[in-house]
């Protein structure tokens, strides 16, 4: 069974509904740093990491750690939500959390799916350097739990599961924190 480190990216210098693409803020670079070095012997590892920014720039140190280069995926990116628009977007987001994947629209339960999908077919032990939303996704379906958020995971936190046929086992989740999701 493969086993995944889903890495929620460091802080953000702008947030959900400022910002489509931001890079780390100065404490979310060091996040990344620790993150490299709490997975440092773990590997090397291939990395798996979202196309966004903030995302990349927390893999980087680890890709220098271990001299690999990580495959951005689309499958890991964050959440889609049904509008472009910074104000609606955050809007959006503060409701989804509230509620269920089931109450939500056709576009963010296909992202659903299409991350799930992602890392089950990961044949290997994986960081995964990606989002809130996607890591409260996997911990709901390794739970059996419909709501998007499950916990209120911190920036630059390592939550690790096992992929197995059968779905998602928890093996840790990473430590929670008040963080500005929006």
């Amino acid at each position: 069974m493969p086993r995944l480190h889903l890495v929620r990216h460091g802080a953000a210098a702008a947030g959900y509904s400022e910002d489509p693409d931001p890079g780390l803020d100065d404490m979310g670079r060091v996040q990344a740093v620790q993150v490299a070095a709490a997975l440092a012997t773990k590997g090397p590892l291939p990395i798996l990491v979202s196309p966004l920014r903030r995302c990349r720039e927390t893999a980087a140190p680890l890709e220098a750690l271990w001299g690999a280069t990580a495959t951005v995926e689309a499958g890991v990116a964050e959440v889609a939500a049904p509008t472009d628009d910074l104000a609606e977007r955050g809007a959006w987001l503060r409701r989804a959390m509230a509620g269920t994947w089931d109450e939500l629209e056709d576009a963010p339960r296909a992202w659903r799916t299409r991350l799930l999908d992602t890392l089950a077919a990961v044949g290997t032990d994986t960081v995964v350097v990606t989002h809130f939303i996607a890591i409260n996704a996997v911990l709901g379906a390794a739970s059996a739990d419909d709501r998007v958020l499950v916990a209120r995971l911190d920036n630059g936190s390592i939550t690790t599961v096992d992929a197995g046929p059968d779905g998602f086992e928890v093996v840790s989740a990473g430590p929670i924190a008040d963080t500005e999701v929006l």
